[in-house]
């Protein structure tokens, strides 16, 4: 017989692959350990040091400008991206490429922050000599610290000494994962002192799905005609028009003064299934003072408020006077979920 397609069949292993899990353990513990002595470090000498590179980076008129080659190159692109999309203006020079003409993408307004594991990579000569001739700040992030590079650092970041998961002690693993948390450290707690919202972060990360989730519910929000409203006393018959026509499975009930009263929805309609439904009125059968969000409220925020309160659309008004409505539909087209 064969197997339906949802059919998820063990997967078996040889002895050969079985013996990859606990290489694979012996890593991420090598590598844990890592990042446990930088913490450990972070409350000792490395902590002023990271503190004073924080004053430096935020006094700074220019950009952060992030350098390095092999692993540590790798690291420091992703560490560049971070700080820019966090609200630090950064970018990526290769160190080696800086000797060959991008230095001059590098002002004296800048502040360069180095990465080299062993603070001895020749291609920095060049680039530490430019530094001191333009009197550009320069931070090091190295594990020497009576290193070249270290030593020529208005600050040295000087990463403790800690054994590669390679069974070697070769491949940079533990080491470039130390760089990489650390560079994270400095970008977060940059974050948190300039106050960065997530409001900000969707001003500088509009694509994607976080790009998604940090639009406002204005952004998606159904306006005008296509609101569902009916007014206090409307009968049951009208409402249920309103509904059917807009599309929404709700409909918002207004008094007087034009503000939100209640709300009928499929589930009020449940509740009250009786004969004479049809002929009696909104307001026997609305839910009272009813979920509203703000226009101004995240759309992740709001796909939280549905999934929490387990509805599937959400009023948004000023204070209790209706501007639009959002459809869990649009938070999955917008690609929120």
């Amino acid at each position: 017989m064969a197997l339906s397609k949802n059919h998820t069949k063990t997967p078996t292993m040889s002895e050969q692959a079985a013996a990859a899990i606990p290489s694979a353990l012996r890593t991420l513990e090598a590598e844990a350990s890592g990042v446990t002595a930088l913490a450990t470090a972070l409350q000792s000498d490395l902590g002023v040091r990271f503190a004073a590179t924080i004053d430096l980076i935020q006094n700074a008129k220019g950009r952060l400008i992030i350098t390095g080659l092999g692993k540590s190159g790798h690291i420091g692109r992703k560490i560049a991206a971070t700080f820019a999309s966090t609200g630090t203006p950064a970018f990526f020079v290769h160190a080696s490429e800086a000797s060959h003409g991008d230095l001059g993408m590098i002002t004296a307004d800048d502040i360069i922050l180095a990465m080299s594991w062993s603070g001895e990579q020749p291609e920095m000569k060049n680039l530490i000599n430019y530094a001191k001739r333009f009197k550009i700040a320069l931070v090091a992030m190295t594990s020497d610290s009576t290193s070249t590079l270290a030593t020529a650092a208005d600050v040295s970041l000087t990463l403790p000494k800690a054994r590669e998961a390679c069974p070697h002690n070769l491949a940079p693993t533990t080491s470039s994962l130390m760089m990489l948390a650390l560079g994270d450290a400095l970008a977060i707690a940059l974050l948190e002192s300039r106050g960065f919202t997530p409001g900000d972060f969707s001003v500088l990360h509009p694509g994607g799905k976080l790009g998604a989730m940090l639009k406002y519910a204005r952004d998606l929000m159904h306006t005008g005609e296509a609101i569902p409203l009916k007014p206090l006393g409307t009968r049951m018959s009208d409402a249920l028009v309103e509904m059917s026509a807009k599309g929404f499975g709700c409909v918002g009930i207004i008094d007087s003064n034009g503000q939100i009263a209640g709300i009928v929805t499929d589930g009020d309609l449940r509740r009250n299934m009786r004969s004479d439904l049809m002929t009696a009125t909104v307001d026997e059968v609305m839910t009272r003072n009813p979920k509203t969000i703000s226009p101004n409220l995240l759309a992740g925020q709001a796909l939280e408020l549905l999934n929490s309160s387990k509805i599937t659309a959400l009023l948004v008004a000023e204070g209790k006077k209706p501007l639009g409505i959002v459809h869990l539909h649009d938070l999955l087209r917008a690609g929120v979920a």
